[in-house]
């Protein structure tokens, strides 16, 4: 069998669980699963491991074409990796401002290719990739989207020894793309016909896998277990007026319960929270030892910061503003500060107070930039970063909340 053919193995991923690298660590429970189900592929941020991985001999594989199911709002990340020779050729399928894109490592040559139908609307795609020649084809809902091919004549014939598999993530340290491509990827694949390998996939899995919602809008959920942190240096006064700085987050106010934003100062010592609470439908505003407990009745809430004063206003009105005339505010805010969305960060150990956000924000912006959680200098992988779950009727009502950016 002609080693390009094989590349069409790497597109053999299983609907599994989380998966790392065969390392042992305490309190990882290894196993192995049979890939029956829905997977959701964010839930290892920061990681380069994947969420699951097998290896099969390549004598076993006798198919040259797999099918799935694959939905997202996510414009960038990783869907599938595999590799032959111990990972010196490969094959990567990912997305790049919305579109597939492939990428091949074959004989020290790397070849990749982007275009097609957007995918990250929110619906359901049939995937068909397939080998013909020295290429590999990507099939869209049963149209030929993109092909990828690689010939050379030092390429490798060796048909024997070990392919491995993964989704969500890759198999070796370092990998050299031909062009940068984010790992992290919040979609969910299902119903997958995988070529020949039956075997189960192998996983290391801490606790139960999240499920994928049934129906899904644009925003980030935060399901009462984790936060998102920034540095403020990254968002430059300059970038704006250069007098003022500006939060925007947007949402059903009324249904967040827990802390929505904390700054914190170089120290980690919180100089600002505002917390939610829908039971009391009121938000409560922390500045040093003065606090305001406000009305919920927008679904906008804007932080503008000054020389001297905070202001808060929910919609167009003002509701607090909080002055501090021994401290200028943007001089701090460039030097650098911590923005925390959906909790306090706590760098205590063995502590929990943080009252973590549970809700949907449909989206952040700094500056009028939108705030994407995947590029935090951490965010827990409990929070999905492009969707959130929602009802069918609100997404009949409104289908502009999955449409493509």
């Amino acid at each position: 069998m002609d080693p390009q053919p094989l590349l069409l193995v790497l597109l053999c991923v299983s609907l599994a669980q989380r998966t790392r690298e065969a390392v042992e660590e305490p309190g990882v429970r290894r196993r192995l699963i049979s890939g029956n189900g829905p997977l959701d592929l964010g839930q290892s941020w920061g990681l380069k491991t994947p969420l699951m991985h097998m290896k099969a001999n390549l004598t076993e594989v006798t198919s040259i074409r797999s099918t799935f199911e694959f939905r997202t709002l996510d414009p960038e990340g990783l869907v599938l990796y595999g590799d032959t020779h111990a990972g010196a050729e490969w094959f990567v399928l990912g997305l790049r401002g919305g579109v597939p894109e492939m990428q091949i490592r074959k004989s020290g040559t790397i070849a990749a290719v982007t275009g097609g139908p957007r995918l990250n609307n929110g619906h359901w795609h049939q995937v068909q990739l397939r080998s013909e020649g020295h290429s590999v084809v990507l099939e869209v809902n049963g149209t030929k989207a993109l092909v990828v091919g690689l010939h050379s004549q030092h390429a490798q014939q060796d048909t024997t020894g070990l392919i491995r598999l993964s989704l969500g993530g890759i198999l070796v340290k370092d990998l050299e793309l031909f062009n940068s491509l984010r790992l992290e990827m919040d979609g969910c694949v299902r119903t997958g016909n995988w070529l020949n390998l039956s075997q189960p996939w192998d996983t290391d899995l801490v606790g139960e896998p999240r499920a994928c919602y049934a129906h899904i809008r644009r925003g980030s959920f935060f399901p009462g277990t984790g936060l998102a942190v920034f540095n403020t240096s990254g968002y430059p006064t300059h970038m704006g007026t250069g007098r003022s700085i500006t939060i925007g987050i947007e949402g059903h106010i009324g249904d967040w319960t827990g802390t929505l934003l904390a700054i914190l100062n170089s120290q980690h010592k919180a100089i600002l929270t505002i917390a939610a609470q829908n039971q009391t439908q009121k938000l409560e505003v922390t500045f040093g030892e003065r606090t305001d407990s406000l009305s919920l009745a927008h679904n906008e809430l804007l932080l503008n910061l000054s020389e001297n004063a905070m202001q808060i206003a929910l919609g167009d009105k003002v509701v607090t503003e909080l002055r501090d005339d021994t401290r200028d505010w943007l001089n701090i805010w460039d030097d650098g500060m911590l923005l925390a969305f959906g909790g306090v960060p706590n760098y205590r150990a063995n502590t929990s107070d943080s009252q973590y956000l549970h809700g949907c924000i449909w989206g952040i912006r700094i500056q009028d930039r939108e705030l994407d959680l995947d590029h935090a200098l951490y965010k827990h992988s409990s929070i999905s970063s492009h969707s959130c779950p929602a009802s069918p009727d609100l997404l009949e009502s409104s289908p502009l909340l999955t449409a493509a950016h």
